[in-house]
């Protein structure tokens, strides 16, 4: 009876730890902005090719808007398992790696077009594996676009910044773009900044079309100038410790869907930038301020002391494999 016992139990174990094997690797995917943006998009179309693709080996969970963690607990959170795939954006990972602040330089890229060329190229690509020695793998560029500088007051040369308190994102480079044209650059989260405009704690932000527009930042700012000074992407990211954990199969289907998740966010921002500046425009509760080509050249005048000043840290080559991409 002792053996029949000993046999059913051991059986039991058997079929435990195969069922257990058998669980779906989970994925849990999380972003700070809406659905509705390039990332957001990008995230769902991720999931569904996975569901579609790899039922049954691989489970996705997005969590959009913050939900799980912010972008500036993010990256810790992964490095302990607790979350496996996120898309700070680049200026996230100063601490992890000095080279990717190459995309934070003011008037670098001319349009997207060369942002995507140097990011494709060897240089933006070999970028991907600069956060291997912290525990983190690049897995691909997604895009939102170029940004756009709002504020309460209309800003069309760099003395109409000077004393004005601007939202930055967590990034050395810019602060020191905003420190350049005697403003006053404040880092704080990407949640609290709807507030911090809305009860005038703050001037001003940088931002894309898309997100001035889905995070409504248009209906609380009177003027958005036009500078495109700046370029504003995402590196979509993971653990290396979850990453070379799986089989090298299954690792190849997920970096393919998700290849194909980023070139349709990818679409979907190019596409968003245009109709969501229309939709700005066409609800009036934000003027935009149009530069001259004089106007422009006294920003980039102002500005372009930066690229300098973090030479060292980015390295020259980085810097002139951007500016050629132009």
């Amino acid at each position: 009876m002792r053996l029949l016992t000993a046999a059913v139990a051991s059986l039991a174990l058997m079929v435990g730890a195969q069922t257990a094997s058998a669980a779906p690797v989970e994925i849990k995917f999380s972003h700070v902005v809406a659905e509705n943006t390039p990332k957001g998009q990008m995230a769902i179309k991720f999931k569904e090719l996975v569901d579609e693709r790899l039922a049954g080996k691989v489970e996705v969970k997005v969590f959009p808007n913050s939900q799980l963690f912010g972008d500036n607990k993010v990256l810790e959170a992964m490095i302990l398992g607790d979350v496996q795939m996120a898309a700070p954006s680049l200026s996230k990972f100063q601490k992890y790696t000095k080279k990717l602040q190459v995309f934070d330089l003011p008037f670098l890229f001319k349009d997207m077009e060369a942002v995507e060329r140097f990011q494709n190229g060897p240089e933006g690509q070999q970028l991907l594996g600069s956060l291997q020695k912290k525990g983190l793998v690049g897995l691909g560029y997604l895009h939102n676009g170029l940004k756009q500088l709002s504020a309460s007051a209309p800003l069309k040369v760099p003395a109409d910044a000077a004393g004005k308190k601007f939202r930055i994102m967590t990034s050395d480079v810019l602060q020191a773009q905003f420190e350049a044209v005697d403003a006053v650059p404040l880092k704080k989260p990407f949640s609290e900044v709807f507030t911090l405009l809305q009860t005038k704690a703050i001037d001003g932000q940088e931002n894309t079309w898309s997100n001035i527009y889905s995070k409504k930042f248009f209906e609380v700012q009177p003027y958005i100038t036009e500078s495109n000074h700046g370029v504003l992407d995402y590196l979509v990211v993971t653990s290396a410790e979850f990453w070379m954990g799986l089989d090298d199969d299954l690792r190849a289907d997920i970096q393919a869907a998700l290849n194909e998740a980023i070139a349709h966010g990818n679409k979907i921002a190019a596409e968003k930038a245009d109709a969501d500046k229309q939709a700005i425009i066409e609800s009036k509760r934000s003027e935009i301020v149009t530069l001259t080509d004089a106007e422009r050249e006294q920003w980039v005048k102002a500005m372009k002391p930066v690229w300098k000043k973090f030479e060292d840290q980015i390295g020259a080559d980085v810097i002139s494999a951007a500016e050629a991409a132009n």
